[in-house]
């Protein structure tokens, strides 16, 4: 059985803070991390206080970096961040807020490339190929609304 190391208090804090440091990170992902150190409620309290005083955790800065994240890097659409966003606990209302990081021409172009891509690489009817394209762009979080802007687009 494995001894688990016994950290002070300004020792967890510090690690804390390390661990803020690193990368943005979510309230719900510090209070994850802190189980590990087996604190009393008023040490993680006064930790998470900190951390927020001093800046090291910032929800809305989160919030914005992994919507940039997801979407210029992972090329995600709207409801697949929105999705992990609230499953990582963030409110709705941050959220909705936060999507502004998000240049509209940019979405439009990125899921127009992801459309003509996946969509060149099918192969059957026009129409299956269309839908197979559609459900591919459907997982990858875009709006039904949006694909459907290009697919009518492509007909004409």
């Amino acid at each position: 059985m494995e001894q688990k190391k016994s950290y002070t208090f300004p020792e967890i804090k510090q690690k804390m803070a390390a661990y803020c440091s690193y990368q943005d990170r979510c309230h719900q992902e510090v209070e994850q991390k802190m189980r590990d150190f087996l604190l009393i409620p008023e040490a993680k309290d006064e930790i998470l206080l900190y951390l927020m005083r001093e800046n090291y955790l910032n929800e809305e800065r989160f919030t914005r970096s992994y919507i940039r994240g997801k979407f210029y890097i992972k090329s995600w659409g709207r409801n697949k961040i929105r999705q992990h966003l609230k499953f990582k606990g963030v409110p709705e209302k941050l959220i909705n807020q936060c999507f502004d990081e998000i240049d509209d021409s940019d979405y439009d172009k990125t899921l127009r490339k992801i459309y003509e891509n996946y969509y060149s690489r099918q192969s059957g009817k026009e129409y299956q190929k269309k839908s197979k394209t559609v459900k591919y762009l459907l997982g990858r979080g875009f709006e039904y609304e949006e694909i459907n802007k290009i697919s009518v687009g492509e007909d004409e």
